[in-house]
């Protein structure tokens, strides 16, 4: 990868911070000494269930799943990730435990990383990286996930496609039907039909 291109990630990452909270020029040369740069291959393993995470990954291309495998080998997606979202198992960060999922590149993906221990040590030092930790830990972790949580209960599954089709037009095109409807909380056949559904109105 080129300085460039690494340097075009590095102003996606800044943005996303800025977006949420002001950062310093200080504490900003403080993040950039803690990151690095990886790049996985499609079904390459970023995270395994029962590893302790070390570190947040900041998607710059590409897209990873989080997914849970019960006692009978049965798999169901947590989440999917992709450009611009920070990705990992907050709880096995924040309290030294194994992952309870699986971290996996469902496309060739590029990713800045940041080391936990050492960002949370600047967190707790600089007062705009503990702004925009709370907020982003409010919209993300609160508000968001309630948001999701009544629209799987109250909305209809096909308002729920359209939505995510509104933040990523060309996600259907990038990542398979079976892992989309489980990220929806539908079966594939259910998402097919909402598809062909949609189709025959336009």
């Amino acid at each position: 990868m080129d300085y460039l291109t690494k340097e075009k990630y590095i102003s996606q990452l800044k943005l996303k911070f800025e977006n949420y909270s002001q950062i310093s020029a200080n504490s900003w040369a403080l993040l950039e000494s803690i990151i690095t740069f990886k790049e996985i291959n499609k079904e390459e393993i970023l995270l395994r269930n029962g590893q302790i995470a070390k570190n947040i990954y900041f998607v710059c291309k590409g897209a990873l799943r989080a997914y849970i495998t019960d006692y009978d080998g049965n798999i169901y997606n947590k989440n999917i990730f992709l450009e611009n979202n920070f990705a990992g198992s907050t709880v096995s960060y924040l309290l030294n435990t194994p992952s309870n999922f699986t971290l996996e590149a469902l496309e060739n993906t590029i990713l800045i990383s940041i080391e936990y221990k050492k960002y949370r040590y600047f967190i707790e030092n600089n007062i705009d990286l503990k702004n925009f930790y709370i907020a982003y830990l409010e919209n993300n972790w609160v508000i968001e996930k309630e948001q999701r949580e009544v629209s799987i209960v109250m909305e209809n599954a096909t308002k729920r496609y359209l939505e995510l089709l509104s933040k990523h037009p060309k996600i259907d095109k990038r990542i398979q039907q079976l892992h989309l409807a489980s990220h929806l909380g539908i079966t594939p056949t259910q998402l097919s039909r909402i598809r062909k559904e949609l189709k025959n109105k336009s």
